[in-house]
């Protein structure tokens, strides 16, 4: 890249930190205790005032989980590849299949085979869900609907409405799934000490 180029990038650092933030829905103050940088500096971060460093933006790619190119934007280079790091919640397993900041999220979503399948236990949060069966009988609890969903169909929902999703069967259930980023705080990124945030202890393996 020229320099024009360089500086361009970095200008876009800032603003691209603070919607990051907001779509967390986390406070300055909540962001500076999680990182150790002062509350002052990120303001001057994202509002441009302080160009971002290497010992900035470190701390606050791990509080976001996302890649550091991801967070700074700048153009990718080399290896295309998305290396996999599957998360575990709630006894299921999300495979994250994209990695940029923000936006909309895809992951591959595994619930395993139970013995019985659960009972339902429904959750609420901003947002709305896209996913499709690949392999397994899912089902899908959303708001008074109960329907069990073969491999090969898709569903899409709001949300806000109380939902759930578990084996229909007690068989294992693999399914893609794409979150906004308020789902994916509810499903993936869940903080027991965060409020407004189910705590582990609160849901049960299946829960959707």
């Amino acid at each position: 890249m020229d320099r024009q180029t360089d500086d361009e990038v970095l200008d876009a650092v800032g603003p691209r930190l603070r919607a990051l933030r907001r779509d967390r829905g986390i406070t300055l103050a909540g962001l500076a205790a999680t990182t150790g940088v002062s509350e002052s500096t990120l303001s001057r971060l994202e509002s441009g005032q302080r160009r971002p460093s290497l010992e900035l933006l470190l701390p606050l790619a791990r509080t976001y989980d996302v890649p550091l190119d991801d967070l700074v934007g700048a153009p990718r280079t080399g290896d295309p590849r998305i290396h996999l790091k599957p998360i575990r919640r709630f006894g299921m397993t999300f495979v994250p299949l994209s990695r940029r900041p923000g936006g909309v999220h895809a992951f591959k979503m595994i619930i395993p085979a139970r013995p019985e399948p659960l009972e339902p236990t429904p959750q609420t949060h901003e947002g709305s869900e896209w996913l499709y069966v690949l392999n397994g009988r899912l089902r899908l609890v959303t708001g008074e609907r109960d329907l069990t969903l073969p491999p090969g169909e898709a569903a899409e929902f709001d949300t806000s409405l109380p939902h759930w999703l578990g084996s229909a069967d007690g068989g294992a259930v693999e399914l893609l799934i794409l979150f906004g980023l308020q789902g994916l705080r509810a499903h993936v990124h869940t903080d027991p000490h965060r409020p407004g945030q189910a705590r582990p202890d609160q849901g049960r393996p299946d829960q959707g």
